[in-house]
C-alpha cells in the first residue's frame, strides 16, 4: 500500500501503555497541522492484564470510530532492563495496532528517539521539552497533567513531519496488514 500523501487527512497518534495510554489526533490541511484532541485513557483499575488488553482494543476502536483517522502512528516499544515491562508495553502496542488494522488503516511505527528528534531536533529531549515544543507548534493553551497525551500527539506530528519530506526520511516501519507485519517481524510472532 502506498504512503498516503494527501493534503487533507487525519492522523491518530498513540503512545501505548497498559496503565495509561495517550492519544492525539491532528488534522492536516495543506501544509498546516491543527490539533483536534489529545487525551489519555487509564486502565489502572482493570482487574487483570488481559482485561486491560481488551479495554485497550475497545477504546482504540472507539477513538478510531469517533475521529475517523486516515492513518495511525504508534510509538515503538523501547528496549529497557525490565523484561516484564517491555512485554506488557509490546502487548499494548500490538493491541492498538490490531484495532487499527481491523479497521483497514495503515499503521506506522516510530522509535522514541525519532519522535523526539522530529519535534525538538534532539533525540534525547525530555517529555517536558517535547510537550512545550508541541504547545508552540500547535498553539494550544495549557499542557495536560499527564504527558502521555503530548507523547501521543508527538507521535502524530512525527508522522506528519516524516511524510511531508520529499524522500527517504519516511516511517521507521509501516504495516497495512497482519500479513505484512508477520512477514517483516518473524521473531515477534510465534505459534502461527
Amino acid at each position: 500500500m502506498k504512503q498516503d500523501n494527501r493534503t487533507d487527512r487525519i492522523i491518530l497518534g498513540i503512545d501505548p501503555g497498559t496503565n495509561v495510554m495517550g492519544y492525539g489526533v491532528i488534522h492536516i490541511k495543506g501544509t498546516d497541522a491543527k490539533l483536534i484532541c489529545m487525551d489519555i485513557l487509564s486502565f489502572k483499575k482493570s482487574p487483570t492484564h488481559t482485561i486491560k488488553l481488551k479495554s485497550i482494543f475497545e477504546e482504540t476502536t472507539r477513538i478510531i470510530e469517533q475521529y475517523r483517522p486516515d492513518e495511525v502512528a504508534l510509538e515503538a516499544p523501547f528496549f529497557g532492563k525490565n523484561v516484564q515491562s517491555m512485554l506488557k508495553l509490546g502487548r499494548a502496542q500490538g493491541i492498538s495496532m490490531a484495532a487499527a488494522l481491523h479497521r483497514n488503516l495503515p499503521v506506522f511505527e516510530y522509535s522514541p528517539k525519532k519522535i523526539k528528534q522530529s519535534i525538538t531536533g534532539k533525540g534525547t529531549s525530555s517529555k517536558e521539552q517535547v510537550a512545550l515544543m508541541l504547545q508552540r507548534i500547535l498553539a494550544f493553551e495549557s499542557l495536560p497533567n499527564l504527558l502521555d497525551a503530548t507523547d501521543a500527539l508527538a507521535v502524530a506530528m512525527c508522522h506528519y513531519f516524516q511524510n511531508r519530506m520529499p524522500s527517504g526520511n519516511k516511517a521507521d516501519k509501516k504495516y497495512n496488514s497482519w500479513e505484512t507485519f508477520v512477514s517483516n517481524n518473524p521473531g515477534k510472532v510465534s505459534g502461527l
